[in-house]
């Protein structure tokens, strides 16, 4: 009876971690809707002088709205939601995993906004601007939609994110006992090349300068990774 009572004291406290959650994403869902002009200037800030974006579809403009509050509202109330769920996690770990995961989450949270920032300032505008610029022939005329501009800032930003979790997650893969140092020193070179393979895809200028702002940062973090796992 007494596991059955505890069972159900654990599910209301997750309940209540997820509604809390909820209730939070929501209101600064609102708040962010309100926020139009701000958020849409600063997210518009990459495209540059002269550059403008069209629109075909009458819904478009309402929907990318909503879809930006509602990606603003989740990116802003997530340090909040990791920090009740951890709540409703750390009753049942020991001291050390409660610093070790405490640690991970705020790693992962930092690193993710920083994979973020570097695309924001770096990668996306010379992406766009190369991509914007590119033509197959003269009689095909660039115009470019607003769909198709958040799209690719959603997506390197989401790329440029997970990529800087390298060192968080092979700190992980290290405690499950899967990863060793060995293992990461033995092919340096392979995932160097396959850095900037990504890289190039990622940035597709052809510009040296840019590829190796992202080929870099990320290489740095894979040898911070080997340094964390010894």
């Amino acid at each position: 009876m007494s596991n059955d009572a505890s069972f159900w004291d654990h599910l209301d406290e997750l309940r209540s971690a997820l509604i809390k959650s909820i209730c939070a994403w929501l209101v600064l869902t609102v708040a962010a809707f309100c926020c139009k002009d701000w958020i849409f200037a600063f997210l518009m800030a990459p495209l540059g002088e002269g550059q403008t974006l069209i629109n075909i579809d009458v819904t478009a403009q309402f929907v990318t709205h909503v879809q930006v509050s509602l990606c603003v509202g989740f990116v802003v109330a997530l340090p909040l939601i990791v920090w009740w769920l951890y709540g409703f996690v750390a009753p049942a770990l020991y001291q050390n995993e409660k610093r070790y995961s405490l640690a991970f989450m705020l790693s992962s949270l930092l690193l993710f906004a920083a994979g973020v920032a570097l695309n924001y300032l770096v990668i996306f505008p010379f992406s766009f601007r190369f991509l914007s610029a590119y033509e197959v022939s003269g009689v095909v005329v660039n115009q470019i939609s607003l769909g198709s501009y958040m799209s690719l800032l959603l997506v390197l930003s989401v790329l440029m994110g997970l990529l800087f979790e390298v060192p968080v997650i092979t700190w992980l893969l290290s405690k499950l006992g899967i990863l060793r140092p060995e293992h990461l020193k033995k092919y340096r070179r392979h995932v160097f090349v396959a850095i900037l393979i990504l890289a190039a895809v990622i940035t597709p200028t052809g510009d040296p300068f840019t590829l190796l702002l992202v080929t870099l940062p990320v290489y740095l973090l894979y040898e911070l990774s080997i340094l964390i796992i010894r």
